[in-house]
């Protein structure tokens, strides 16, 4: 789930943490980043599990409607598909999935309440009550339903406010979360372990990240002395703090990851800048990396390898 410029982006938010706590030592640094990867697939899980809440309000609708006294011609059609389909019973049921609710006792922070309105509001929408009207339906249907309700979720301000009430990490992973969403309603029905693929893997997190945040944590006053020059009229501590950290994290790919291509290293950290920086830093950056991969070329600091790493 997480790719490499999700965890560029948590070392920066570290690395920018540091910068403003002299005391922070590499070893709370590394403890936090671990941390707010971990999160990353905790938001996952939850985000998933009040998603799975807001389906299984169905059945509780069907019984609402089968125990009034003089039930509509609508309510007597009315079926509780949505969650008893294949699909969303194979979430719902999901034993691997039922644990990490139970561990992480998710059921505290989504209350009924909150749940109903979003089903409610739900089911007053077209999607919805075609659905309903529906027979013959199949896994196709089924599943278009499922991401048509997770799009009205994401949409939702009670829907989100429950995910940011929980984690204030929620605003920085949102786009990320809600793509391992919408892949696995896709890829429904869902295995016993479908949840394994979103985990944190030790190449990108450990290998790479905390690697990452090591060397310009311990190599900061020596990635100083190679970027100044490059900086011309600046002074070095009239640049941004962000863009700075971002050029000190593109130095050390550029030199310390062989196998990451340079042009990968530099759009990416320019990307970066476009979400995190300023209006003007993304060809600041640009410029000082460009500069920086060419005088570190000539140097023969940069050795790339691998099948079509090499410039």
């Amino acid at each position: 789930m997480l790719s490499r410029r999700n965890i560029r982006i948590k070392v920066m938010q570290i690395l920018y943490a540091a910068s403003r706590d002299n005391k922070l030592e590499l070893k709370s640094a590394t403890q936090a980043y671990r941390k707010s990867v971990n999160n990353s697939f905790e938001l996952y899980l939850f985000n998933l599990y009040a998603f799975t809440r807001v389906i299984d309000y169905a059945r509780t609708d069907l019984a609402n409607k089968e125990a009034k006294f003089l039930p509509t011609e609508e309510d007597q059609k009315f079926t509780a598909k949505l969650a008893n389909n294949d699909l969303s019973t194979s979430l719902l049921e999901n034993e691997g999935f039922q644990r990490f609710i139970n561990t992480y006792q998710f059921e505290k922070y989504v209350d009924e309440d909150t749940v109903r309105l979003v089903y409610t509001e739900f089911a007053k929408t077209e999607d919805y009550k075609t659905y309903i009207e529906q027979s013959d339906l199949d896994a196709e249907d089924h599943k278009k339903i499922l991401l048509a309700l997770y799009k009205h979720c994401t949409a939702s301000e009670t829907f989100e406010e429950k995910l940011e009430d929980y984690s204030a990490q929620w605003t920085v992973d949102k786009s990320l979360i809600v793509g391992a969403l919408k892949k696995t309603l896709k890829a429904l029905p869902a295995t016993p372990f479908f949840y394994e693929v979103y985990k944190p893997s030790k190449e990108t997190t450990a290998e790479f990240g905390e690697t990452l945040l090591e060397k310009v944590f311990n190599l900061d006053a020596e990635l100083l002395k190679i970027i100044e020059p490059t900086l011309k009229n600046w002074d070095a501590e009239r640049v941004a703090i962000i863009d700075m950290i971002l050029i000190k994290m593109a130095l050390c790919e550029l030199i310390y990851f062989p196998t990451i291509p340079s042009k990968v290293t530099l759009n990416e950290f320019v990307d970066i800048s476009k979400l995190y920086s300023t209006d003007k830093s993304k060809d600041f950056i640009n410029g000082i990396l460009d500069r920086l991969m060419k005088k570190l070329d000539k140097e023969g600091k940069i050795n790339k390898e691998g099948r079509g790493l090499i410039d």
